[in-house]
Order: structure tokens, then C-alpha cells, then sequence
């Protein structure tokens, strides 16, 4: 064991005053990598194992997870199968029009507005796409806002979201219809002048109702995430909490819903309809005539 000490205090001594131990130390290194890799190997092995099992347990459940998920999409769209003949068969009965699927195109988004009080972003179609001001913007889950301005290859959505927007809205449960108002929060929204006494509750889903003639009806938006009632006061405080993602997505669908009969001009007045509201008819006309 002298010895050893020994032996190993001329070598450090060697070492840091002559540089001739230099490659003696490269060759040493050399012969000891496969001893220290062994070494090493077990808890390489145990680090490697455990990641594996981590990534299998992940994966398992995001198998079983999906599988639910599909478990439970096959049920609603037998259901929904259902439902469309019921539809189909009422629409008859009625003589109503059949409503179509609405075409619409995909887009990506390009960037996002940096400024904090605006809620604003660019996707990746413009106007030779046939994007339109005023367009709605979809993403897989529900409304996202609509267009506000378009390019020829881009164009800038306004996030239902954003301060300045607002949209009618209608209770999917009963029907009533209320404005929803964004506040420049991504997850709240509000819900404006709610009578005390509406039938309005907490998880209410909230869709599209048509009446500003710019969303088609039916499209979900949000949902009720508290409603709070302040006595004396007229109106409840409602909030809400868009369905979309409006901070996650990047793919997004632009609808082209159905062009609305264009209304006559200030002053105008199909000639049939005046003479109805007049109570004058040609024949009428004729026999004033001299």
C-alpha cells in the first residue's frame, strides 16, 4: 500500500511538471473507456428501461383514451343517423326546404397580433382563395371569430374574444337569445343584458342564432360558466367560456354560408308592391285615365 502511495505521488508530481506524461495519460484514457462503460452500463440500462415504460404507459392510455373517444363518437353519430331520417322525414311533412352542407376551406395560422388588448390573427388564405370580410372562422370545436380585413394571400380574423365583438347568441337548451360580449380575456366571455328571471343556468351551451345575418344558426360558441344573480339589480351577471381553442389551434375552417337576398334600396319599391300598399291596380289605373 506504500508503495502504492508512493508510485502515485511521483505520478501526480510527473504530471503537472512534465508534460511527457501527456500521452501516457491519452493511452490510459484510451484502455479505460471500455471499463468505464461497462461500469456505466446497468444505470444506462435502468434509465433506458424506465423511459421505455414511461412511453409505453403513455401511449397505452392515450390508446384507451382514444378508443373511448371513439367508443363514444360511433354512438353519436348512430344517433345522429337517426336524428338526420327523423329531420328528413318532419322537413317533408312540412314541405320545407333541405337544408345543405355548408362548403368552406381550410386555413393555418400565420401569426398572432403581439399587442396584449387586441385578440387578432393572420391566416394563410385571401382573396384569391375567396375569403370576404365578415367570413366566419371555425376551428374543430367551435366558433373562432371572423375576418376583418383580407389580402390576396392572407387574411386578419377578429377573435370572438376580442373587446370589440360581439355576436347574438341563442340558449341551445330553450332558445333564448342574448348578445355575447367579449371582454379581452381568451377563456370569459360575457353575456349582456340577461333578465334576472331568465331561464339561463350554468353549463348552458351557447350556439350561433343567425339574426345578425353574418353566422349561420347553430354553430356552438360557448358555454355558461356562471351566472350570478345581485339582488335588486335588474340584469344577472353572466359569463362564459368559448368552446374553441382560441390560443391552441392552427388549423381552422372558413365558412361560405349561403349569400342573403340582397334588400331593396332607401326609396325603392317593386312597382306590384306599391300599388298593393296603395290600393291601386292597372285595371283601376285605366278607368282614372281620361
Amino acid at each position: 500500500m506504500l508503495l502504492c502511495v508512493v508510485l502515485a505521488s511521483v505520478l501526480m508530481f510527473a504530471d503537472t511538471r512534465f508534460t511527457r506524461m501527456e500521452p501516457v495519460r491519452t493511452q490510459l484514457s484510451t484502455l479505460v473507456a471500455p471499463i468505464q462503460w461497462l461500469v456505466s452500463l446497468p444505470s444506462d440500462v435502468l434509465n433506458w428501461a424506465s423511459l421505455a415504460l414511461s412511453e409505453q404507459r403513455a401511449l397505452v392510455d392515450e390508446n384507451r383514451r382514444l378508443r373511448e373517444q371513439i367508443l363514444t363518437l360511433s354512438h353519436r353519430v348512430q344517433r345522429m343517423a337517426s336524428l338526420t331520417a327523423e329531420n328528413v322525414r318532419l322537413r317533408e311533412l312540412l314541405d320545407a326546404t333541405r337544408q345543405r352542407d355548408m362548403p368552406y376551406i381550410t386555413a393555418e395560422l400565420l401569426s398572432l397580433d403581439p399587442d396584449p388588448f387586441t385578440h387578432q390573427m393572420v391566416v394563410d388564405r385571401g382573396r384569391r382563395d375567396g375569403v370576404y370580410v365578415g367570413q366566419p372562422v371555425l376551428d374543430a370545436s367551435g366558433l373562432v371569430g371572423q375576418v376583418i380585413a383580407t389580402s390576396a394571400y392572407s387574411s386578419r380574423v377578429l377573435l370572438l374574444s376580442d373587446a370589440s365583438h360581439a355576436l347574438p347568441v341563442q340558449v341551445n337548451r330553450n332558445g333564448l337569445r342574448f348578445i355575447l360580449q367579449g371582454v379581452g380575456s381568451y377563456d370569459a366571455l360575457n353575456v349582456t343584458h340577461v333578465p334576472d328571471t331568465a331561464d339561463i343556468r350554468q353549463g348552458d351551451l351557447l350556439t350561433t342564432s343567425g339574426l345578425g345575418k353574418r353566422f349561420p344558426p347553430g354553430y356552438p360558441v360557448a358555454r355558461v360558466s356562471a351566472v350570478i344573480h345581485d339582488p335588486g339589480e335588474p340584469f344577472a351577471h353572466v359569463t362564459a367560456e368559448p368552446v374553441a381553442q382560441l390560443q391552441r389551434s392552427r388549423h381552422f375552417l372558413l365558412l361560405f354560408p349561403p349569400a342573403l337576398p340582397a334588400a331593396p334600396a332607401e326609396g325603392e319599391l317593386a312597382a306590384p308592391a306599391l300599388e298593393a300598399a296603395l290600393g291601386l291596380g292597372t285595371s283601376a289605373t285605366n278607368q282614372e285615365s281620361p
